[in-house]
């Protein structure tokens, strides 16, 4: 039995184009501890902590594979699309491939750093691979290192998939060793077996309909619900997003840069005004947009508003933990909502109150919540309607929002790799076409660190939004 990709990771598959990928990920950054040598007296309790090198990297993700099946598959489309591309063992799988050693120009500043990420998330994955790539980064100043993974969209479950790097982490500091695994892969199905397959399933369609028509289920009921979600589409778009620069994005080169400020800090201003660190971390990024926007003209009047869609477990962390009670950094495929950010309030303390204001009201909103990015007829298996949903997502998504923010519903506890503690943690957010920005937010120890992926053609100025970040924090701060 042949292994399709779901009707969604097909839909993001299809998203790939010349222009745009759908690359997501995480860097980490470790200042590796010395190792501690063998001995025969050394304390059982704490055996000894391996380097932190290439060898030992690939040791740990080649034991760790068997947690993340599909990063060992490669996509194989059917002849004539007549059915969803499969997910095959690739037989010639080469984890040298895809784990990589990396090099920064001294002294190996965040300047270095982000522009090697911006490369490298700028190029498109190999098809004819497994869609993920993990840099082993050397040269930063102080002795750093920086873990950068990079995976395709479609390789993530909804359900609960994990992205690579969380799979290599670990909650204390000993390396867990799973035990070992023989892994053969599996005989990939030939193109003719593929090509039967599908068109056997087009033939029985028609059987599926008369059932659907006896039974009163099935395909109709499906059909219903494309119905329902063209609908609440329709809606969405009658209540579109401000016209900006923000969905003018369209070039293949990416900028990447980072902030972080005090988690603490942003918890004071909170408490301050009643309300939680995910609405100051809103606010936060108002500012940012603020500045950004006066940027261009700063005697122009900013009166309009910047629409974010939002997690809505970031609205009530409740609801992510009854889903995952063990949160992680990278979030795929929960429900989230659509609000937006009062750029054009000049008081830092009435922005915040306005931030949480409409977060509260929209979170409770059908108009303004959805499960995500979908295919519009994702029951059907011909490719041709992934594909053309795909393009209709493309331009009919347009204009539903102007940034999406990826945030955690709570903070991420110190996480380990090969027994060295992580002390930077940030998600690499997706770029997809028509998006000129996006933005992601991970509570890790004692700071919330922003992650910031533009489209070059669009926003060149990018690495000016870290200082945004500072000063929109700076000023929050200063009004407890």
């Amino acid at each position: 039995m042949v292994n399709r990709l779901s009707p969604r990771d097909a839909m993001f598959y299809f998203l790939d184009e010349s222009r745009t990928t759908t690359h997501l990920g995480a860097l980490l950054i470790v200042t590796p501890e010395r190792a501690t040598a063998t001995s025969d007296d050394a304390d059982a309790s704490h055996p000894p902590r391996p380097a932190l090198d290439y060898s030992n990297l690939v040791t740990l993700v080649e034991n760790r594979l068997q947690l993340v099946p599909r990063y060992r598959q490669v996509v194989r489309e059917v002849t004539l699309g007549l059915a969803r591309p499969v997910w095959v063992d690739d037989r010639d799988f080469d984890i040298n491939f895809h784990i990589r050693r990396s090099g920064l120009p001294r002294p190996g500043g965040p300047a270095d750093l982000a522009d090697l990420i911006a490369r490298v998330m700028s190029r498109p994955l190999d098809r004819t691979r497994p869609l993920w790539e993990m840099y082993l980064i050397e040269g930063l100043a102080d002795g750093k290192l920086a873990i950068l993974t990079k995976s395709h969209r479609c390789l993530l479950d909804d359900d609960g998939g994990n992205e690579i790097s969380e799979v290599i982490c670990d909650e204390g500091p000993e390396s867990v060793r799973l035990p070992e695994e023989l892994w053969m892969p599996g005989s990939p199905p030939g193109g003719t077996r593929l090509f039967v397959g599908a068109l056997a399933e087009a033939l029985s369609r028609p059987g599926d309909l008369v059932d659907t028509v006896v039974n009163g289920n099935g395909l109709i009921s499906e059909a219903r619900t494309s119905v329902r979600r063209m609908g609440a589409l329709v809606q969405q778009l009658t209540d579109s997003a401000p016209s900006s620069p923000l969905n003018n994005g369209g070039t293949s080169t990416r900028m990447f840069t980072t902030a972080s400020v005090s988690r603490r800090g942003c918890a004071k201003v909170a408490q301050r005004y009643g309300c939680t660190v995910n609405d100051v971390e809103l606010a936060i990024v108002s500012g940012v947009m603020r500045r950004w926007l006066l940027s261009f003209d700063p005697a122009a009047s900013i009166s309009d508003t910047v629409r974010v869609v939002v997690p809505l477990s970031a609205r009530d962390p409740g609801v992510e933990r009854q889903i995952d009670t063990d949160p992680g950094w990278i979030s795929v495929g929960k429900p989230s909502f659509v609000t937006d950010l009062p750029v054009g309030e000049a008081n830092p303390a009435v922005r915040l109150a306005q931030v949480a204001g409409l977060a509260n009201r929209f979170a409770q909103s059908s108009r303004r919540v959805s499960r995500g990015p979908r295919p519009l007829f994702p029951e059907l298996g011909v490719v041709p309607f992934p594909e053309f949903s795909s393009r209709a997502f493309r331009s009919l998504n347009s204009r539903a929002y102007n940034v999406p923010i990826a945030m955690g519903s709570a903070p991420i506890a110190d996480r380990f790799l090969l027994g060295h503690r992580v002390q930077e943690m940030y998600a690499v957010p997706m770029l997809v076409t028509q998006r000129a920005l996006a933005i992601s937010i991970v509570e890790y120890g004692d700071n919330l660190q922003f992650g910031f992926m533009s489209d070059r053609g669009v926003i060149g100025d990018l690495p000016a939004m870290a200082d945004y970040v500072a000063e929109s924090y700076d000023e929050l701060a200063s009004t407890t």
